[in-house]
């Protein structure tokens, strides 16, 4: 038997497990050529990654350590007895062969495959092999067990009353943050909308990255249940609470792989709001250029899809396509979004007004699911809640029963403007760009940095007049932000 030990080393979604290379109790040369090995005790197991530490000070010859997030999920304290064991392969491999081969595979082979992933069974290796072998390549019944296996797997939560509703956008627009926002309208109307958001992956923020600036997003489930019951709705990050956590394996997967398989997405979405507890739904799908869905064919046909695995779910769906030529508000980056999401709810005259509009628009659309409202009365409502106050008095109840941050976020003190290069009006913004600028100044790790807009597409603009300014925390990422934006500014600026 070894000693648990705890080690600080936060893997994100690896279960690492270390071993002493001088350990008597076990031999680190029997496991080096497995990916994984098995730890129990006390009728807890868990399979996690080996790595061989030769530094006592780290690990002594008698402990077995285990990453933060091991040692969380493990649930055992610092001190208890463990056992080692090689770990079997997972048995639902032959289905993730047999998907290489191009089979479609049935919905027994997809819920163990499920299971397996969210068990920490596969390497990433595996997981990449599912991954692309399903890229572009399952059929829409593959992609319904999909999601059915991954809503199944992790926390199922549920809700007192009838409609319980969400809203969602696929992302690949910077600045999008109409969630914050939507959220506190549809509560002060009356509707149930406990909102769980993700942090960001590739994006400069993430809904969940923003609210943290204003409260605290790492709620517990019953947190989250007392807080829903008393306002009708929250905002918090949805990985706390384990919601379809296969599907965040996958995520963690897919995206230094730069897949972003349209199947996947409409399961991973669909699977966390059934998990979620959630009736109805709003699906925004921006198109632009730059954007993630880039045309309007390929819109209708991711349209069509969420419609299919919607309806087969019982998940009552509203798709909307909306315009993704160019970045939502002024601000990219955690502080900068929370600045222009409070600019709205509490109705300043330099408020964005594309995100105040798009907000609307999509709170709009989540009020008709009231058999009251007829379509088109949703967003009149939306407005007069906003106009009122009665949004930002919700949004300010949200924020004191979650818990106002503790921390302060200044914006990032090292600054640099991008001037235009000519004379004329902002014809085009490069989505990606902008993102890619924000994400090298050090957003969402430093909330404060990321990019302040100065210029909209179809804004005059003279020669030498700021573009945008880039916000920094550290040297080195204001470094690199500012020698991309030199590269290429993101904008297309056209003789006026």
């Amino acid at each position: 038997m070894l000693k648990l030990r705890r080690v600080a080393i936060d893997a994100r979604h690896e279960n690492l497990a270390f071993l002493a290379r001088d350990c008597r109790q076990y031999r680190p040369e029997e496991f080096e050529a497995l990916e994984k090995i098995e730890i129990s005790a006390d009728n807890r197991r868990i399979l996690a990654i080996l790595n061989v530490v030769d530094d006592p000070a780290i690990l002594k010859g008698d402990e077995l350590g285990l990453g933060e997030r091991a040692f969380r999920h493990f649930g055992m304290p610092e001190g208890a007895l463990v056992e080692v064991a090689q770990a079997s392969p997972p048995q639902s491999l032959e289905a993730i062969h047999r998907k290489l081969a191009g089979h479609v595979l049935v919905e027994r082979e997809i819920d163990a495959v499920v299971r397996d992933i969210a068990a920490n069974r596969y390497s990433k290796i595996e997981i990449a092999a599912f991954l692309v072998s399903s890229a572009g390549s399952m059929a829409v019944e593959e992609v319904l067990a999909l999601t059915r296996a991954m809503a199944k797997v992790g926390t199922q939560l549920s809700w007192d009353g009838g409609r319980v509703v969400d809203k969602h956008c696929i992302g690949g627009v910077p600045g999008n943050r109409t969630s914050m926002i939507v959220v506190p309208i549809v509560a002060a109307y009356g509707l149930t909308i406990p909102k769980t958001s993700s942090r960001a992956i590739t994006s400069p923020a993430g809904t969940a990255d923003t609210m943290e600036v204003l409260a605290r997003v790492d709620l517990s489930i019953e947190e989250m249940r007392s807080i829903v019951r008393r306002e009708r709705g929250c905002l918090v990050w949805g990985g706390h609470v384990d919601l379809s956590p296969a599907d965040d394996v996958l995520i963690s997967v897919e995206r230094p792989l730069s897949l972003d398989p349209r199947e996947q997405m409409v399961a991973s979405i669909i699977s966390k709001k059934l998990a979620a507890g959630s009736t109805h739904l709003v699906v925004d799908i921006p198109v632009g250029p730059s954007a993630k869905v880039r045309d309007p064919e390929e819109a209708e046909r991711l349209r069509k899809l969420f419609e299919y695995v919607g309806a087969a779910t019982g998940l009552t769906l509203d798709v909307v396509l909306t315009d993704g030529t160019q970045p939502v508000g002024r601000g990219i980056g955690p502080v900068l979004e929370a600045r222009d999401v409070m600019k709205v709810l509490r109705n300043e005259p330099e408020a964005p007004p594309d995100l105040r509009e798009r907000s609307l628009f999509l709170a709009g659309r989540v009020l008709e699911f009231d058999p009251r409202l007829r379509a088109g009365e949703g967003r009149d409502h939306a407005e007069k809640l906003l106009a009122s106050g009665d949004a930002l008095a919700q949004m300010e109840r949200m924020i004191a029963v979650q818990g106002p941050s503790r921390a302060l976020y200044p914006l990032g003190q090292l600054t640099r403007e991008v001037p235009s290069p000519a004379r004329g009006r902002v014809k085009a913004i490069d989505c990606y760009r902008i993102a890619r600028t924000a994400r090298l100044a050090g957003a969402p790790t430093d909330k404060g940095a990321g990019v302040d807009l100065l210029k909209k597409v179809g804004e005059a603009v003279a020669e030498g007049e700021a573009l945008y300014r880039i916000h920094a925390c550290f040297p080195a990422d204001f470094k690199f932000a500012t020698e991309y934006a030199r590269g290429a500014s993101g904008y297309t600026v056209a003789p006026d």
